[in-house]
């Protein structure tokens, strides 16, 4: 029908079909093109911006590894490992069973730390040959940055296919760049999970943006759910946390067709591909059971248990509308009782930690547990800071979105009042009816973004799930005829043609806002090009250098978990202890090697090192000496609460011990310290002692 009518109001304006297969031939390739140039000059720019931050080029190996800190140091190490071994297969063996990387503990390093992204990228990097064209290191952030040029070209696929207009997608874009700092890790953490698995869900997202569109002919709908399907099942594959941002995208979903505004075939096809993703990952992940217990499995679960009941529901009957409340009831039971069931009876570990967190962050329970206070005083899982809604409203974007959000979030509640009084959907929205609220696709994205937006209004670290939808909704809102079109419906615009107004308002408004943002920020993106900034850290590269010229190759490091990750990165050395916190055990590890910075005794700390079979300490003067800006968020304050050597006193707090602070006592060379450690190394950072084996009591 549609279609019909468009070839009727071609022929009135004299156009033929093939003027108008050139013409939309034309605005295909022009689109498809911008997109894909907005991709890799986005791609080249985190390069060029990478290389003048750190000088990569110009450095050492051992200097370009340093860069990576943390659990980034511990991806690029595995990465390293697969390609010195002697054949893939082989490789992948020595990672699945893991015996050196972490002392007495044997672990599957590519189950427990998601380590397909290095699987795929080692098999890239030596079946194209490339060991003779370019570096590793080049070769794995260079996948990355392409990465996220895929990242940047989905967002503007999505904004292009909702607003009809490509101007939204390089709109898009700009927004995307100017709010870097808070809509991508790129910059501090480049292995880190997230920034391989994102630019899937990206996909995904223009994907099933596409295919819950109602005018799509039938060989565009047929490629949209392939690659829904298969962008779907590899980000769940590159992120252990994949399954809750799918729940959250499933809620939306669920919500969706709970209100009859999208077509119910459809949305069903999606948990089905949940469900095949799920099981696929499952059996691929060695059993994973965390996938068995995830939120997503039980409500895709109780969703299709319910399905013969919601079909009943859409006859436009009294009672229908009546149970629709009970249905979502219904649903909510089910999901929540499946989910209970199955973490009774399926053997699981994983994310318990997560619960305790979020129990804390709640407020309902309190603990002295030095793990989770410190997850608690990370920057990542505060609640966003006023500098942050200070610069997305700096650049325009807030305003945008908050005036696309409300015009969209009344059009939707129109639609759904008009549902419940039993009027039908129309089958094709003209622009001149001013209803944006009846498109599925719309509706989706509004309600996923408002979930998203009430996660990073709790936690700050999910402002990197929220900003790039945020830049893609605010783009597709003021470059879309349609959603003026609903504003003027609602103000009854008579001395305005609304129609014209809203065309010309979708093409001006977009242009003044790219206009002004060339204008203040362009300048400061080119500063930041050109700018040679310095990271040079001389004291970790003469302690590195140290470790793999002195340090017996079977020599055991203890230390903080961040540096431990850096030492088997640059070293190879065993450590104790690595900077990941989804496993029990490393966690108390992690606990329990801190305490050379509490006040414990020698015989004390020494005790735990040897536990762990260590040869070598580390203390981190850095640590040690902790000025942090928010006191009792400092390691030494985390772990005197822990301890109990917290005395309050009129509203005070004092640390008190009859043991001073080991990192300190330990410098001072007396006894009983030098009978259980002997310095062997320091700089102005570091300070390594060999562990004594055989202790010596002579004062």
């Amino acid at each position: 029908m549609a279609s019909e009518e468009r070839n009727k109001e071609n022929a009135k304006l004299g156009r033929s079909p093939k003027y108008m297969l050139i013409q939309r031939f034309a605005k295909l390739f022009f689109g498809c093109l911008a997109a894909v140039t907005s991709g890799m000059m986005y791609a080249v720019y985190l390069s060029t911006y990478h290389e003048r931050k750190f000088w990569f080029s110009s450095r050492q190996e051992l200097e370009r590894e340093i860069t990576f800190q943390g659990d980034s140091a511990i991806y690029y190490s595995f990465y390293k490992e697969l390609l010195k071994a002697p054949s893939f297969e082989r490789g992948v063996y020595e990672l699945t069973h893991n015996n050196k990387t972490v002392s007495l503990k044997t672990i599957n390093a590519v189950q427990q730390m998601t380590l397909y992204p290095e699987l795929i990228a080692s098999v890239l990097y030596q079946a194209s040959g490339s060991e003779e064209v370019i570096e590793p290191v080049y070769f794995y952030i260079g996948i990355v940055f392409g990465l996220q040029g895929i990242y940047v070209t989905a967002l503007f696929v999505t904004s292009w296919v909702m607003s009809g207009t490509w101007l939204a997608g390089m709109l898009t874009v700009a927004w995307f760049i100017i709010n870097r700092t808070d809509t991508t890790r790129i910059d501090y953490s480049i292995p880190s999970r997230e920034n391989w698995a994102l630019p899937y869900f990206a996909c995904q997202v223009a994907a099933l943006t596409g295919y819950l569109k109602k005018t799509l002919n039938c060989s565009a709908e047929k490629f949209c759910y392939l690659l829904v399907s298969a962008s779907t099942y590899t980000f769940m594959m590159m992120w252990e946390y994949s399954h809750y941002l799918l729940f959250v995208q499933a809620v939306s979903l669920f919500l969706l067709d709970s209100f009859a505004l999208a077509q119910t075939e459809k949305v069903h096809e999606v948990y089905k591909i949940y469900l095949f993703s799920l099981f696929l990952g499952y059996l691929l992940q060695f059993e994973n059971s965390a996938l068995l217990v995830s939120p997503l499995l039980s409500l895709v679960a109780a969703l299709m248990l319910s399905k013969c009941l919601q079909m009943n529901m859409k006859k436009g009957t009294f009672m229908s509308r009546l149970l629709k409340i009970m249905y979502i009831y219904l649903v909510l039971t089910i999901t929540v009782t499946l989910n209970f069931l199955l973490k009774m009876f399926v053997p699981h570990k994983e994310n318990e930690h997560l619960l305790k967190f979020i129990e804390v962050k709640l407020g309902l329970n309190t603990t002295k547990n030095f793990t989770m206070n410190w997850l608690l005083c990370q920057e990542s899982l505060q609640a966003p800071s006023q500098d942050f809604f200070l610069r997305l409203t700096q650049s325009s974007l807030l305003p945008f979105y908050i005036l696309v959000l409300i015009i969209c979030l009344f059009s939707v509640t129109q639609v759904i009042f008009r549902r419940i009084c039993g009027e039908p959907l129309k089958e094709t929205v003209k622009l001149e009816d001013g209803r944006i609220g009846e498109r599925p696709e719309i509706v989706y994205h509004v309600i996923h973004t408002i979930l998203l937006g009430c996660l990073a209004m709790c936690l700050e670290g999910m402002k990197y799930l929220w900003t790039p939808y945020v830049c893609m909704l605010a783009a597709f809102g003021v470059c879309s005829p349609e959603l003026w079109m609903t504003l003027f419906k609602w103000l009854r615009l008579k001395a305005v043609h609304p129609i014209l107004l809203a065309l010309i308002l979708s093409m001006a408004v977009p242009t003044i806002i790219g206009f002004s943002l060339w204008k203040e920020f362009f300048p400061r993106i080119m500063t930041e090009l050109s700018e040679l900034q310095e990271f040079y850290d001389p004291d970790t590269v003469e302690l590195m250098t140290w470790i793999k010229r002195q340090a017996p190759v079977a020599a055991v490091f203890a230390g903080s978990p961040q540096l431990m990750g850096v030492i088997k990165l640059c070293t190879g050395w065993m450590v104790s202890s690595l900077p990941l916190y989804n496993d029990d055990d490393l966690l108390k590890r992690n606990e329990n090697i801190y305490q050379i910075y509490s006040k414990r005794s020698a015989e004390d700390i020494y005790k735990i090192l040897t536990s762990y079979k260590a040869n070598f300490l580390v203390i981190e003067d850095s640590i040690c000496n902790e000025v942090g800006p928010v006191r009792g968020c400092r390691v030494k304050d985390l772990l005197d609460i822990a301890n109990g050597h917290v005395v309050c006193e009129e509203g005070d707090s004092y640390a008190y011990s009859k043991y001073g602070r080991f990192c300190h006592e330990i410098k001072m060379n007396y006894s009983p310290y030098v009978n259980y450690f002997t310095r062997v190394y320091w700089n102005r950072s570091y300070f390594v002692y060999r562990i004594n084996t055989v202790i010596s009591f002579q004062s």
